[in-house]
Formats: C-alpha cells, structure tokens, sequence
C-alpha cells in the first residue's frame, strides 16, 4: 500500500514520484453524480445512519475485500465501501463539493481541503490517545492547531541493499551521502548497478536529500527552508551520484516496485518498507535497510514517512455518526489496524501501542526500518501545495539531469514557493 511522495497525479505508483499534495480541490467545481457509494436511506437498515466510505483502488490482493469486512463488522451505520479504480484525486475532488460525495474518505491533508471547508476537525475523537501517534502523524494532519484526518498508515522509504554484495566488496552501509556515491561505484558491474533511485534518475530523493542536508521544503514559520550551503551541495551530489553511471536506468519496473533488487539488477535500491515482502521471498536475510545518508557528520540521516490518512467530509449529512466510524475503526479496532498494515504487504500502523506489538515488526529488517523511521521521519507539510512540488521537481530535473547551477535552481523554485505562500497566508 504504497503511501505518496505527492503531486503526480494519482495513480497510487506514480503519485510516489514526486514531491507536493493533495490537487487543489477547490480548483474543480463539478459535482460528483451517479453512483455515489452511500446505500439509500433506511435500507435495510432501520433507523441506523448510512455512510459512504471512498478508498482509491490498492494493488495488493485482498485489500478491498479487508476493507468492505472492516464496515461490515460496523453495526452503528449502514457502511458501504466505495472502492475508486483510476483517477481517484478527480473524483473525489468533485465529491468533496457535494453532500452525493463520500461522508468518509482516504487522503492526505492539503491545507485547500480546509480553506475549503471541506473537512472537519477530529480533534475530539483523538484527544484521548493523541500520544499514541508520532508527532509528525499528527503535524502532517494539523492546520492553525486543529487536527482533520487520522492516520491509517505509515508508509516509510528508505535504501534497501544486498548485504552479501556489500560484504564481498568490503563496503560498510553508506552513512554520508559521499558514501554512497562511492558505494554505488564500487558496486557497479558489467551486470549490476550500485543503486536504483527510479528510471527518472532520482527525483524521489528530492525531499530526502533536503532533511538529511538540514533543510526543509517549509519553515515552521511558513518559508521556504531549501536555500543554503547544506541544501546546494546535497542537490548537487544528487548529480554527480546520477552521473557516476552507477545508477541503474531503464529498470522494467520503477522503485515503488522491488523487481529491481530481486532481479539482481542492482545493490541498493530506494522503495517502500511495503515491498519487504517481497524481498525477503526473493532475497531471505540477505537484505540490509538504511536511511537516506546524511550530508556529512554534522547533520542527521532522513527517512521520508508518507502515508494515507482518514478524514470526515464536512458536506456529509452524516458528519457526527462518520467520526463516530472513524474513531472505532482507526483509533479503537486494533486488531484490524494491525492486519490493515501488515496482511497486504509492509507498513506501519500509526498508533505506537499496536505497532509496539505487532510480531511482524519485531525482528530483522523490518523492525530496522521501524526504528529508522522513528529516529528520522519526516512527514508532509499540509501548507506543501501542488504548485511548489511541481516547482521543486523541476529543479529537481535540471540539477540531477542536466546539471544546472544549484544555487540558480533553488532560486527559480524558491520564487513559485514565496509566491504560493503570499497567496495563502499574505
């Protein structure tokens, strides 16, 4: 269940390849008609409230099938799961201006969504376990202190690499971004690469890079936080890493997808925890995790935490009886949290206490990649929008591909950023 690294679009494996949010939802004005999901009133129900619940489609097997069984168990609302294949941004974009559109729905929080008005505050419904979630689960759903979504899953991206092929070349686990680099090289072959970062060189690190260089896409007192020696140098060895020709291009899969590792086409590869699975069927305990390295001894690694998150649309007519779903499934229902996270390939579950006790968390890679993402996540910024992604990717694009200037880069991309934040916050 791959989380986002955001404003793709909104295919589940392409929204991983870029930095940003949720589409502007104020921006599309059409109403979502049809089928909306939402069982009629009183159908066979009695008196009991019906509720809508969207989901875009998951790839894993048995992820619908886990969902419709979650709202089948619930007996205070009528719930009906309203499974979304393909552009599910659009759709519920155009659902979110309607009382027809979803009184439940997965998303990640943009702060649109609440200038909108188009979702409601649960402050009420987490107060009572609040620290039972990280402090970045709970920023990245908070706007002007109010928290509007519940996070229902963590997905942590990291490098995974062949711990025989780093032994055999006498290479300890990259702790600098210079280690990498020359990890990366003394991996490559005539066969394999030392890395793959994604068939488009990279960009996914953007954000990564940033954290791990002491940087921010945005100051906690909303500014741009990606200028400065840190920041400059960091983006440029994302470019000599690119043109070191250790890094594998042209993978038949990208990096949201294991393939490449499991083929043997490289020694490091940057994905999701949710492709464990798959790499420990192919690869057993040859397989090591580490954060995205730091710039240099001065700053810390980092670990993008991404994730999908529950919210109550604010058309629903329903409002009380939807939050009242949402707390008994994503904060009460642990057992069904655990098997949510666990059962359809690798994540987190949010809560701390039952991540604590799932047993498939406890021991060898994945537990290191919990404890990775407790010691370095980040988490997205609600006040992140569209526009500064794609302007952040396209600098992205020029320094990693094409290397310009990084300074002048960071400039360019620095203006949209400001001119973004003048229009939000004045």
């Amino acid at each position: 269940m791959p989380a986002h690294v955001p404003n793709a679009g909104w295919s589940r494996r392409d929204l991983l390849k870029r930095t940003g949010g949720l589409a502007a939802l104020a921006a599309l004005t059409a109403a979502c008609g049809g089928n909306t999901g939402r069982p009629s009133s009183g159908g066979g129900g009695g008196s009991k409230p019906s509720l809508s619940q969207w989901y875009h489609q998951y790839g894993e097997a048995g992820t619908q099938q886990a969902a419709q069984k979650y709202a089948k168990a619930y007996t205070d609302a009528n719930v009906t799961v309203q499974w979304t294949p393909g552009d599910y941004g659009t759709k519920l974009s155009s659902g979110l201006l309607s009382s027809k559109g979803p009184d439940v729905f997965e998303s990640q929080l943009n702060i649109g969504m609440v200038k909108s008005n188009q979702v409601v505050a649960l402050d009420d419904i987490i107060a009572d376990v609040k620290d039972d979630f990280l402090p970045g689960d709970l920023a990245t759903n908070t706007v002007d202190g109010k928290i509007y979504g519940i996070r229902m899953i963590i997905d942590p991206q990291v490098i995974y690499y062949r711990k025989s092929l780093l032994d055999k070349a006498g290479i300890k686990p990259p702790q600098t971004i210079d280690d990498l680099i020359s990890a990366a090289k003394e991996l490559t072959t005539n066969k394999v690469k030392g890395i793959f970062v994604g068939n488009d060189g990279g960009l996914a690190l953007g954000s990564p890079a940033l954290w791990a260089a002491g940087g921010d896409r945005l100051t906690k007192d909303h500014k741009p936080g990606f200028s400065g020696d840190g920041p400059v140098k960091m983006f440029g060895k994302l470019h000599e890493l690119y043109a070191s020709k250790s890094v594998l291009l042209g993978s038949p899969t990208d990096w949201t997808d294991p393939g490449a590792i499991n083929q043997g086409l490289c020694a490091m590869q940057w994905i999701g925890m949710w492709a464990v699975p798959g790499m420990q069927k192919a690869l057993g305990d040859d397989l090591g995790v580490i954060p995205f390295p730091a710039l240099d001894a001065s700053n810390k690694p980092a670990v993008y935490s991404g994730g999908w998150t529950q919210f109550v649309s604010a058309k629903s007519p329903n409002v009380d009886a939807a939050k009242k779903f949402v707390k008994w499934l994503w904060i009460d229902q642990a057992a069904d949290q655990e098997d949510w996270s666990l059962s359809y390939g690798f994540h987190i579950p949010p809560r701390k206490s039952v991540a604590a006790k799932a047993a498939k968390l406890q021991s060898g890679v994945a537990a290191d990649t919990v404890k990775l993402t407790q010691d370095y996540g980040h988490t997205d910024d609600p006040a992140w929008t569209p526009k500064m992604g794609t302007a952040f990717g396209d600098m992205l694009t020029n320094i990693i591909k094409k290397g310009a200037d990084p300074a002048a880069e960071i400039a360019n991309a620095e203006k949209t950023v400001n001119d973004e934040l003048k229009r939000l916050f004045g």
